[in-house]
């Protein structure tokens, strides 16, 4: 599928599930904190961010330890529970409530384990085309072995295993981005992703968002490999609402206007 005919599948689609505009004037002021996947942090959520914050809305787009404009804190004791600690306490220390906590691709799993963390100040939980892993278990445990000795080499090769490279450019296509200035975008942005955060278990108590509103966003427009375990799962579970975007797995850069809708839709509801 090509940009135009996702941009016009995108369109069809807002239509028929007659999303609201952004303004506040059809809906109240909602708390939005939104979690990068890997490689990537806060700033590829500016134009959903931008969009929201037009509306009225509050938007926080914290980026974990290592990533992006902190990739200069990269060390080898970072873990799944860093990322789990950073997110947990932006919403802490900022004193947040009712918060439609976003969790996208590898940010599933660390959104997981915060919003156990700070469950009572959360409203909805929503995993966007996002890796969901059993408590106990890690990024890794969900990939097959091949594909984790595949990046433990590669980690290696090019940090000594700190961290994995960014992904190379023929893997934009498989993130559905075909847009030039978008690839430029994203290849100066992108930062190595702490290996730690891939090779320890997520550690929670209880089922993932018990007790919390939960959807997950599949992006249909371009099925991106790792999140087809984690669809599986989900769909078999009782309590998760469903939605499907036809756009790929960046949505916040190839669809912004759809997504900024989905999410006030999901967080309205």
């Amino acid at each position: 599928m090509n940009r135009r005919q996702i941009l016009a599948s995108a369109a069809a689609t807002a239509a028929a599930m007659n999303l609201i505009p952004t303004s506040t004037a059809q809906g109240s002021t909602r708390t939005f904190v939104l979690v990068a996947g890997a490689f990537s942090g806060g700033w590829i959520w500016a134009r959903v961010a931008q969009k929201l914050r037009a509306g009225g809305h509050v938007v926080y787009s914290p980026s974990n330890t290592g990533l992006a404009e902190r990739a200069h804190l990269l060390a080898p004791n970072i873990s799944l529970d860093t990322f789990v600690k950073d997110i947990a306490a932006v919403i802490e220390v900022e004193e947040l409530s009712d918060v439609v906590l976003v969790g996208h691709s590898f940010g599933g799993i660390p959104v997981s384990g915060a919003a156990e963390s700070v469950a009572s100040r959360i409203k909805h939980l929503i995993f966007l085309d996002a890796l969901v892993v059993q408590p106990g278990r890690s990024a890794f445990d969900g990939l097959p072995s091949d594909v984790v000795a595949a990046r433990r080499k590669a980690a290696q090769e090019s940090s000594g295993g700190l961290s994995l490279p960014v992904p190379p450019p023929e893997a934009f296509a498989d993130l559905g981005i075909g847009d030039a200035t978008d690839v430029a975008w994203l290849k100066r942005r992108f930062t190595p992703h702490p290996i730690g955060a891939y090779e320890t278990p997520l550690v929670v108590k209880n089922t993932i968002g018990d007790g919390i509103a939960r959807t997950y966003v599949e992006c249909t427009g371009k099925v991106f490999g790792p999140t087809i375990p984690s669809k599986a799962w989900v769909k078999q579970q009782t309590g998760w609402n469903w939605i499907e975007l036809p756009t790929g797995h960046l949505p916040m850069v190839t669809a912004p206007e759809l997504l900024t809708q989905t999410l006030l839709k999901i967080g309205n509801s």
